[in-house]
Parts: C-alpha cells; sequence; structure tokens
C-alpha cells in the first residue's frame, strides 16, 4: 500500500531516471505503478522507423509518375477549346454541392427526420440486395443493366 501511494506522488526531473530503471516492489505489476511518462520500447522505435522509411520511399519513386500525370493534365488542358464552360461547371458543382450540404444540415436538425431517413436507406438497401445480389440470375440481370447504360455514356451502338 505504501509503495503504491509513492509510485504515484510527483517525482523530480533528478530522479525521473532513476526510478524508471528501478525493478518493481514485489508483489506489484506493471500495470498497478503509475509512470510519471510512458516508456518507449524497441517496438514503437521500430514501428517509427519503418514508418518513415515508407515515406521516404514512396517519395522518391511517385515523382517520376506524379511528372507524367501533371504533363497528362498539361496537354488535356491545352487541347480544351472552351476553358471558360469548364470553369463555370466546376464553380456550379462546388455550388450545388455547397447547397446540398445546406440541406442535409438542415435536415439532420429535425428531431426524428434522421432516423426515419435511415430507416428508409437501410429497407431500400435490403431490398436491393434481395432483388439484385441475392440469386445468380438477378446479378446476370445487374451487370446487363450497368453494362447497357455503359454502352448509353460511352456512345457505342453495337
Amino acid at each position: 500500500m505504501v509503495a503504491a501511494a509513492a509510485a504515484v506522488r510527483p517525482v523530480s526531473f533528478r530522479r525521473l531516471g532513476v526510478l524508471l530503471r528501478a525493478p518493481l516492489p514485489c508483489g506489484l505489476t506493471t500495470s498497478r505503478v503509475a509512470a510519471p511518462f510512458p516508456r518507449r520500447t524497441a517496438d514503437s522505435m521500430k514501428i517509427c522507423q519503418l514508418q518513415l522509411t515508407a515515406t521516404r520511399f514512396s517519395k522518391q519513386n511517385n515523382s517520376g509518375e506524379d511528372d507524367e500525370l501533371l504533363s497528362e493534365l498539361k496537354d488535356k488542358w491545352d487541347a480544351m477549346e472552351n476553358k471558360s464552360s469548364l470553369a463555370l461547371y466546376g464553380a456550379g458543382a462546388i455550388l450545388a454541392v455547397w447547397i446540398s450540404l445546406v440541406v442535409v444540415r438542415s435536415l439532420d436538425s429535425v428531431p426524428l427526420l434522421p432516423g426515419i431517413l435511415e430507416l428508409v436507406g437501410l429497407s431500400y438497401s435490403g431490398w436491393f440486395v434481395y432483388r439484385y445480389l441475392l440469386f445468380q440470375e438477378n446479378r446476370k440481370e445487374l451487370a446487363g443493366v450497368i453494362d447497357d447504360i455503359k454502352r448509353r455514356i460511352v456512345g457505342d451502338d453495337e
């Protein structure tokens, strides 16, 4: 009991190193002794070194891919004829996202409505799984519908 009270008592910085290296009092486990600062283990140092090495490695290898991507984007930007319409569409998309966020926040503040909408979403998800994903012939039908939509978007009339 006295040893546990002594471990919780504030310790000066000069005695801190001695206290952390001192053996534990008999009968106490490491979880019962309150250390003033967390100890660094060899495993945590290895993880930090591994993350640092992975960060360095990823930055070195992606520079060529980044340059290729930037040059590709620059070529596409130069090939565009009507740049002002792209800027207008981009601004419209940002405005639409902002308006939708405002609407969702206002609907979220209404009592009971978020729970009801969550229930509607879960029930629709359950219906979709039952209708299209549960049986093999329905999965084939869904794949056909998706392929049809892709053909209409791309414009292939095969």
